[in-house]
């Protein structure tokens, strides 16, 4: 393995590779990782637009000119269609189907991650996300 790479060339290809496994096994389902990610904030709690789009902040892209690439609401739009989420006055929540997809759709991520993190101890997984949050964090990142 060639560590003489930069930490940005292994952060992006790793966040390349893992938005198209993501992509891909969600597809399979019917749904997009934007879509995901945003029934699993719902399956927590109601939410507004704003807090959604808060909540996938890192996920949504604020330099494109695209509105549904730096929004939620093209996402939440399809959701509701299916009746997986219902809106109520400005907030959203997860419908009894949208808790039974959701549970199904859990199932298949756990899989994946399962897979992408193969090989790494419970405490080498930790200690990655930990560097990564510090590093984040001293970049000016606050959540």
């Amino acid at each position: 393995m060639d560590t003489s790479r930069p930490i940005g060339f292994w952060l992006k290809l790793v966040d390349r590779m893992i938005d198209e496994q993501f992509a891909s096994t969600l597809e399979e389902h019917g749904v997009t990782r934007r879509q995901w990610q945003l029934l699993n904030v719902l399956s927590r709690e109601s939410a507004t637009v704003e807090q959604l789009d808060a909540a996938v902040a890192p996920f949504l892209s604020a330099n494109s000119d695209d509105p549904t690439e730096n929004s939620s609401a093209e996402h939440l739009t399809e959701l509701v269609e299916s009746t997986w989420v219902a809106e109520t006055g400005a907030r959203y929540q997860l419908t009894e189907r949208g808790h039974l997809a959701f549970e199904r759709l859990a199932e298949v991520v756990t899989t994946q991650r399962t897979v992408m993190t193969e090989g790494l101890r419970p405490d080498e997984y930790e200690a990655t996300v930990g560097a990564l949050e510090r590093m984040a964090r001293n970049l000016g990142w606050n959540d």
